[in-house]
């Protein structure tokens, strides 16, 4: 059985870095801490500020996390989560209060700053029951209609629109076509996706994207098909590498351009880290498949094969296809239990994801429900799962799990276009990534996931300040 991680903490800095040695010229600037501290009770709380001061060449003996401003890379384009139809009726079954205070959390000023919505184009595992938008056997989708998602999806969508403004971001995924269409008849378990509907299945899309946005809510982006590779006992579908590079090249991708839509952001893969560089190499060897595609997304179940996560395919993946943002569009923890909402490890799973996957060039991050209820769902196959936030829709109080809090170390701090700057760290135990938001403020997270407290020291250009990183802690610093 896992051990469970019983303390944490998280700190934040931001530094205005307006000019080449800007530390040097500077000396004595004070930078704000912003801490979570499980054992005092303590998050997301203001620690006032701390001084930078000349520090020469470290000794291998001093703890230290290290960021050049003057070498940056990419941009981020934001951070945010899944409204699916298991986080919208769960939204809509609390109090008005509540609802307002859910979506304040993750979408107002004081929020997480979130400017990222995904959601399911047919039903997934999230969803109460099983639905498409077509009667069967319409090949014409002369029947087509988003009435399902009207009572519940939509209109919480719409909510999160309005309160993010210009920086909204959306982008959906389907699990499965119709049934109708797949070559073992059912919305489950996998099949594939019959020849003969290739086109009907692209015009599918045409239709969800035209029905979205005749009610006001533009769509940014979209993947090909979640999880293409995993045959679920929920919603699926079934894609090898070439399959999905020949629908994208001679369906989807020239679909959505005659109909205007060239703009939106197509990703590919959809699935686990452990793949994701065979999928890419494979489906985007082709100019004329590559050239409909922008983005390549992933997700962090890897583990179910693997000790830990493969952040090391992300970086050979970006290195393969520069051109190309990498996507995390999935991850949460899994086996829901009430009694483990509070436990640190949860969010320590999340900074570990984030922090990893921004270092090995990610530009798109995306937590899976943004909320579920008591049981872990709505979840129709018994799929429950764990949310930052879980709503008792019984007694209608809301609780935040540690992964809210650490999420919005990261999510609240560093903007959408921020760049990622270098950094690195001179102890296994400490994780760390910096980016530089549009404003000059520089954004370094650190983490600490052992069990010993940690003093370290944040050097930039012989700058630095003294940080206490205590044991299974996660820390950012602001300027």
């Amino acid at each position: 059985m896992r051990k469970l991680i019983v303390s944490c903490f998280v700190v934040g800095v931001v530094i205005n870095v307006n000019a080449q040695n800007y530390w040097k010229k500077n000396a004595g600037k004070t930078a704000k801490v912003i801490l979570t501290n499980s054992k005092a009770n303590e998050k997301m709380a203001d620690k006032g500020a701390v001084k930078f001061e000349q520090f020469g060449q470290p000794k291998e003996t001093e703890a230290c996390i290290f960021v050049a401003p003057n070498f940056k890379y990419q941009k981020l384009i934001g951070i945010g989560g899944a409204i699916t139809d298991a986080s919208a009726e769960t939204f809509y079954k609390m109090p008005k209060n509540k609802q307002k205070e859910i979506l304040d959390a993750y979408f107002g000023k004081n929020g997480l700053g979130y400017t990222v919505v995904r959601t399911n184009m047919n039903s997934c595992d999230f969803s109460s029951d099983s639905y498409t938008y077509v009667e069967d056997n319409d090949t014409s989708l002369k029947t087509f209609n988003v009435a399902h998602d009207e009572k519940y999806k939509i209109p919480m969508i719409k909510e999160a629109q309005k309160m993010i403004g210009n920086n909204f971001t959306f982008y959906f995924s389907p699990w499965s076509p119709p049934a109708w269409m797949k070559s073992n008849k059912s919305l489950y378990k996998g099949g594939r996706l019959e020849n003969e509907y290739y086109q009907t299945w692209a015009d599918y899309y045409i239709k969800f994207i035209k029905e979205y946005e005749k009610r006001g809510i533009n769509i940014w982006g979209l993947t090909v098909q979640n999880e293409p590779m995993a045959t679920q006992s929920w919603e699926s579908c079934i894609y090898t590498a070439e399959e999905e590079g020949e629908f994208l090249k001679k369906n989807l991708g020239p679909t959505l351009w005659k109909n205007g839509y060239k703009d939106k952001k197509v990703m590919i893969w959809d699935h686990n880290r452990d793949l994701i560089y065979q999928r890419a190499t494979t489906t985007l060897s082709d100019p004329e498949t590559a050239k409909y595609a922008q983005g390549i997304g992933y997700h962090w179940y890897e583990t179910w094969n693997n000790k830990t996560q493969l952040f090391d395919n992300l970086a050979e993946t970006h290195r393969a296809f520069p051109d190309k943002f990498l996507a995390f569009t999935e991850g949460c923890k899994e086996q829901f239990s009430m009694d483990k909402i509070y436990d640190v490890s949860l969010g320590e799973l999340y900074s570990k994801n984030m922090l990893n996957d921004f270092n090995k060039g990610n530009a798109l991050w995306t937590d899976w429900n943004i909320l579920l209820d008591e049981t872990g769902g709505p979840n129709h196959k018994g799929n429950f799962c764990f949310a930052p936030i879980i709503a008792d829709t019984k007694t209608g109080e809301v609780f935040y799990t540690y992964e809210y809090y650490y999420i919005g170390h990261v999510s609240k701090y560093i903007k959408p276009n921020a760049q990622r700057i270098g950094s690195s760290s001179n102890r296994a135990a400490l994780t760390s990534s910096a980016f530089m938001n549009e404003n000059g403020q520089l954004v370094t997270v650190i983490m600490n996931d052992s069990d010993n407290d940690i003093e370290t020291n944040l050097w930039i250009e012989g700058m630095a300040a003294k940080l206490n990183a205590p044991a299974h802690s996660i820390q950012t610093v602001i300027l």
